[in-house]
């Protein structure tokens, strides 16, 4: 009989398995863009429900019915711009020349930060080279939590960011105003915390039998005897979950009025939408009330498919 023999279980390309830094990620990285726009937004995962949508996929066998897609509602309600940095070019990469902020601040941003100054930060850019400009924003969330602080990247080049960043100085941002529907974008947010973990549940390694020394869970060696070290790639103990992870290519569905898409009992653990509604394909990634950032495809696909919404499920999501 031949021996069975199956791949590694646990993903190792993504290395090493450590806590985030912080709950909301950092995005470091934006598309090229010729249009001074801002090229991400933010907003906090509320639940699931289901939609029927029309294939428009012309090599699907059911082109043009009507299929069943699961879909993920992300609450977004309008960020407000109190800000932006300017950059410009150095030896080490970009380097920070000022910060201009707003005439009024919102109180709800005292929560998170301390409120900066008055004072006019916009001279120091006379006579610079000025090679980036990005906004300063910060969420407004629905539900009793402390707004979030985070920088959002712009299209274009930075005549045309520097001006319409002064425009939008001091208002708001809404999302229908970054994306519309047949989007593609790019998901990125923290996992689910788990702790710490064994390597059972954490590589998926064979629970050994009841002879293996009294270590049924643990993995049956560390490695060779030279050289005498245990490689990184050796499943072990550690921490699982809560790390940052992107996806790339998810289909905007629907961007609509809460009302419509609001269950009729509010979603579990999260209750009713405080802004629009975004609807992206899929899951994604992180527990209810945590900040999702949407992005721009970095890496759009070669062929793209209209989302044509038919029908949204708004039954009770409760269990009752």
């Amino acid at each position: 009989m031949p021996s069975v023999r199956r791949p590694i279980r646990g993903s190792r390309g993504f290395y090493p398995k450590k806590r985030a830094r912080r709950i909301y990620s950092k995005i470091k990285s934006y598309p090229k863009s010729s249009e001074a726009k801002p090229l991400t937004f933010s907003g906090y995962k509320a639940g699931m429900t289901h939609v029927m949508i029309m294939d428009s996929n012309p090599n699907a066998r059911v082109k043009g019915q009507q299929i069943f897609k699961p879909v993920t509602i992300i609450d977004c309600p309008p960020l407000s711009i109190f800000g932006f940095a300017a950059y410009e070019h150095s030896l080490d990469g970009l380097k920070s020349i000022t910060t201009v902020y707003a005439e009024k601040l919102s109180e709800n941003l005292k929560r998170a930060m301390k409120v900066p100054k008055k004072s006019d930060n916009a001279k120091k850019l006379d006579g610079r080279q000025v090679a980036r400009i990005r906004l300063l924003c910060h969420t407004n969330p629905g539900f009793k939590k402390a707004p979030e602080v985070f920088e959002v990247g712009l299209g274009g080049d930075p005549a045309k960011q520097l001006e319409y960043a002064r425009l939008m100085l001091g208002k708001e941002l809404k999302i229908s105003e970054v994306f519309k529907p047949s989007d593609y974008v790019d998901v990125i947010g923290v996992s689910k915390g788990k702790g710490f973990q064994g390597p059972v549940k954490r590589f998926g390694v064979r629970v050994l039998g009841r002879k293996f020394q009294q270590m049924h869970r643990k993995i049956g060696a560390h490695g060779q005897t030279e050289p005498g070290k245990v490689r990184s790639t050796i499943p072990q103990a550690g921490q699982l979950g809560f790390q940052t992870r992107t996806e790339l290519n998810r289909r905007i569905l629907k961007i609509s009025p809460a009302k419509d898409v609001t269950p009729v009992n509010g979603f579990l653990r999260y209750g009713k939408l405080s802004g629009d509604a975004l609807m992206l394909e899929g899951s994604v990634v992180g527990p209810t009330k945590r900040m999702i950032r949407i992005r721009a495809s970095i890496r759009p696909p070669k062929t793209k498919y209209a989302a044509d919404v038919r029908y949204v499920s708004v039954s009770s999501k409760q269990g009752v």
